[in-house]
């Protein structure tokens, strides 16, 4: 039996983890190229030396009530440093004010009225309790955008005070582009079951609290190294070409052949199957003469750009008592300016293992049509982020080290009939023997669920291969 060749065209976390189940499906002989544009692997997961300490300037944690970051970690054999955040609550700055997140909400949509009450105002308050006596929502199998949906049944305040900003920390969106089958299902499901609503279906959706004397199990967990030693492991699978771009993807008799490279010197690699784990832009470019259809659909979805400012403070910095803020769209300063991050996390008190010196922040810069925020230059993005720092918590050291990470297009939004579109990529592609596709585009934008769809296409390949080579 010929040894099987498989290229993996992308080296952020979905391309590694597929290479990764790759080399344990087809085994040691296997050939697994992981081609990827950039200089360098890990995508959006990225762990950089700042303040001498080793910290994520891209995704930060990973939902660890889903299994397979955490089982992908175990499997490595980096569980000794899976770290939890601390109790520390994170916060909304919405309507000039700093508060809590209130419990008893489903990415911010209220289960109860008393859940919101210190954050809504009393017209708010009255439209939230009100809302079990409008007509029952039928859905009807139907897509609706989020922020529609929250303002014809809750008024505009739930939206714009709590769900935004949650949203836009997850997905760099905005209410009124997203959808509400991809980004809230478990709200989704509920309506679909009958419950008429909002109010009755989110507090159907939020986990029931913990017994008394039970503790709840950590949401979130992370590497206390930082997550690229995930990427470091994870390369040790496949055989790693970097800065080449894949150019065309040509389907042949017996396998695929990717043309890489320069246009003026294209090199050839002739495999046996291909998982693309690349952004959807790339994705409809290379799929445009294979999978017709599929590119179209790629090419339907939107991105946002966005950027990640991390300050290392003095030692002795005083931070709030609190995990980090989220801030809601259109917020200014007291001086009248209009802040510039949506989010701040204040790390060393939401990490114990970033406790002490020096203290380390980090801004999130970047909602869906904000690009022009995003391609200021290092010392302006960090001048306007510590700006707002200064103005929501009263901050004013001087950072001893700053690094600013950039992701131009880099978060997929998920619009009204996204998983229509997933469904109608992932039939395409189907059809096409030894070509899988995964990543960030299609069944969540987080860690657990970018290695799920890596792991899915490389058992689809691998399935094909070990047929094929037979």
């Amino acid at each position: 039996m010929s040894a099987p060749r498989v290229a993996v065209v992308g080296g952020g976390i979905s391309g590694l983890a597929a290479a990764h189940r790759l080399r344990r499906l087809l085994g040691p002989r296997a050939e697994i190229t992981v081609v990827e544009q950039a200089e360098r692997l890990g995508g959006k997961l990225r762990t950089a030396e700042v303040g001498g300490r080793a910290y994520d300037v891209g995704a930060e944690a990973f939902l660890h009530r889903r299994p397979e970051a955490t089982g992908l970690i175990t499997e490595l054999g980096l569980a000794d440093g899976l770290v939890h955040p601390t109790a520390a609550r994170a916060s909304v700055h919405a309507a000039g004010d700093t508060r809590p997140i209130p419990g008893h909400t489903l990415m911010g949509v209220p289960a109860s009225v008393d859940a919101v009450r210190e954050v809504l105002s009393h017209e708010g308050l009255r439209r939230v309790a009100a809302e079990p006596d409008l007509p029952p929502i039928r859905l009807d199998g139907a897509d609706v955008s989020v922020g529609a949906l929250l303002r014809e049944r809750f008024g505009p305040e739930v939206g714009d005070r709590l769900v935004g900003p949650l949203l836009g920390g997850v997905y760099a969106g905005r209410t009124e582009v997203l959808g509400l089958r991809a980004t809230m299902p478990q709200l989704a499901r509920a309506l679909d079951s009958g419950v008429g609503s909002l109010l009755a279906a989110a507090a159907t959706a939020v986990p029931a609290p913990p017994r008394p004397g039970v503790a709840r199990p950590p949401v979130f967990g992370t590497l206390r190294d930082g997550l690229s030693t995930v990427v470091d492991r994870l390369a040790d699978a496949a055989e790693i070409r970097l800065g080449l771009p894949v150019r065309a993807l040509v389907r042949r008799e017996h396998g695929w052949r990717l043309e890489i490279g320069s246009a003026a010197a294209p090199a050839h690699l002739d495999v046996d199957g291909v998982v693309l784990a690349v952004p959807a832009p790339a994705a409809r470019k290379l799929l445009a003469d294979v999978a017709p259809a599929a590119s179209r659909r790629y090419g339907e979805v939107e991105l946002a750009s966005m950027a990640v400012v991390a300050l290392a403070l003095p030692p002795g910095t005083e931070l709030p008592e609190r995990s980090g803020v989220l801030l809601a769209e259109d917020e200014r300063a007291a001086d009248g300016v209009p802040f510039t991050a949506k989010a701040f996390t204040f790390s060393s008190r939401k990490w114990a293992h970033l406790a002490g010196e020096p203290v380390l922040v980090r801004g999130s810069v970047g909602r869906h049509g904000e690009a022009h925020l995003v391609q200021r230059d290092d010392d302006e993005l960090v001048a306007a982020v510590r700006h707002d720092l200064r103005e929501l918590t009263g901050v004013t050291a001087r950072p001893i080290d700053t690094a600013v990470t950039r992701w131009g297009g880099g978060l997929p939004q998920y619009g009204v009939g996204h998983l229509d579109l997933v469904r109608d990529i992932e039939d395409a592609v189907a059809a096409l023997p030894g070509l899988a596709v995964a990543g960030a585009t299609l069944h969540g934008v987080g860690i657990p669920a970018c290695i799920a769809t890596g792991d899915a296409a490389a058992a689809r390949v691998a399935t094909h291969v070990l047929g094929d080579v037979r």
